[in-house]
């Protein structure tokens, strides 16, 4: 389905140059709709971010609306295939790369953005992270966060376990799986408490870095060849067969995401992989456990035989605007979103979001964050995560691949092979 509505896309993208010139009018009330992933403690500041910018510039309207995150790539697969994508999206840049590469989303308007002028823009981030979303000179978005992921951690599953969390916990992906298989309880063959299990629906930010530990690619380095290394991806491929329901019974896609239970501390889940945003929503879905001292970070683990020190994958969050809108109404979607990114002191404090700006991370309030130490040293070990045209289908791909050894008993020899071939025939088609 992803793979047709991808098609759709291009198709809909071909005949599209219409939208540029669209009857525009050149005053009166605007409303600017504005498609964003849910987020409760985001929710709660951006809303007031809209009414301070409404009070401000009484003529406009923002509509906000959400959907989780693995739904609105998705749903704006459909909504700029149909030419009525919403003024301003933001989504993750291996998802948000193809409206860049398919001039669907406008260059940022600096001025409007609060910019003295493009240099002035570039020069206030961190140097390299706009790069995934420039192209022949211009910048089509700004981050709303930089993310990369390491290891949460619920001391009281491992003290339940008969494990000292300080001591005992995971520095390898063998030390993974034999921390994990202390902690589980099963039922059956129903896992009832998990040790750790991995963010399954994205592959390339939490996976592809164990195959570069071990000394493989996803895409070789010219560009050419895609899925680099067989040693290094059957290795990957057959630690996660055993990880599996047909294996050592240690964790599977088929169960509720291990971020999404770790907050609630039912003693259902000891590790899970998230970023420092997750740190905000332990404190607001459960205020005892933030407060108790009983959950630290810890890095992302590496092979015992690992050939390269890697860490999870970063990726951004960038806020991009729709170019086939009228440009009174680009600029000012570019005006509100420079509004929210004025404010990344907050973002960081309430929601956990790092806006990469040279002043952010030079503040206070990033520096005294907790664990920030932890996902600093890992984004230093760690890769953009592969992004491009085809990047959603890469990862579909991917996921093909692991859910095929994992729940469909498909010997990882085989998994690979089939892997090989589909992801050099969509490099190929670039």
């Amino acid at each position: 389905m992803k793979r047709l509505l991808f098609l759709v896309l291009c198709v809909a993208i071909a005949g599209a140059l219409w939208a540029t010139g669209t009857t525009e009018e050149d005053d009166g009330p605007m409303t600017i709709k504005f498609w964003t992933h849910e987020d409760p403690n985001r929710t709660e500041i951006e809303e007031r971010y809209i009414r301070e910018f409404e009070a401000a510039n009484p003529d406009v309207t923002i509509e906000r609306v959400t959907n989780s995150s693995a739904k609105v790539p998705e749903l704006l697969l459909t909504a700029f295939a149909a030419n009525e994508g919403p003024h301003i999206f933001n989504t993750q840049i291996e998802d948000g790369y193809a409206y860049i590469a398919n001039a669907r989303v406008a260059p940022v308007d600096a001025r409007a953005a609060g910019y003295a002028n493009d240099s002035a823009l570039i020069d206030a981030y961190v140097p390299g992270v706009l790069d995934p979303v420039s192209a022949g000179g211009d910048v089509y978005g700004l981050p709303l966060e930089l993310t990369n992921w390491a290891i949460y951690l619920n001391k009281r599953v491992f003290r339940d376990a008969g494990l000292d969390p300080e001591v005992d916990y995971p520095r390898t992906w063998e030390e993974v799986v034999e921390v994990s298989e202390a902690i589980a309880i099963r039922d059956g063959q129903i896992l009832t408490r998990r040790g750790f299990d991995f963010r399954y629906p994205y592959f390339l930010v939490s996976m592809i870095p164990m195959v570069e530990q071990l000394g493989g690619q996803l895409i070789s380095d010219d560009g050419k060849t895609a899925i680099v290394g067989d040693e290094a991806w059957l290795e990957f491929l057959t630690y996660m067969q055993q990880w599996g329901p047909n294996g050592m019974n240690l964790g599977s896609p088929t169960y509720t995401n291990a971020r999404k239970t770790f907050n609630q501390d039912n003693n259902d889940i000891a590790m899970a992989m998230s970023g420092l945003y997750q740190a905000g929503r332990i404190r607001s879905d459960n205020a005892e456990f933030y407060s108790s001292g009983d959950w630290m970070v810890i890095p992302y683990p590496q092979f015992e035989n690992a050939v390269n020190e890697v860490a999870s994958a970063y990726y951004g969050h960038y806020y991009m605007v729709n170019i086939q809108v009228p440009e009174r109404e680009q600029e000012m979607a570019w005006k509100f979103v420079g509004y929210m990114l004025s404010h990344p002191e907050e973002y960081l404090d309430r929601v956990g979001l790092v806006q990469p700006t040279n002043a952010l991370m030079a503040s206070n309030t990033f520096l005294s964050t907790p664990y920030a130490e932890v996902f600093a040293q890992d984004m230093e070990l760690g890769n953009i995560v592969y992004y491009a045209e085809d990047s959603a289908r890469m990862q579909e791909l991917v996921k093909e691949a692991v859910e095929a050894v994992m729940l469909s008993g498909e010997s990882p020899e085989k998994a690979l092979a089939s892997l090989k071939v589909k992801a050099q025939e969509l490099l190929d088609q670039q």
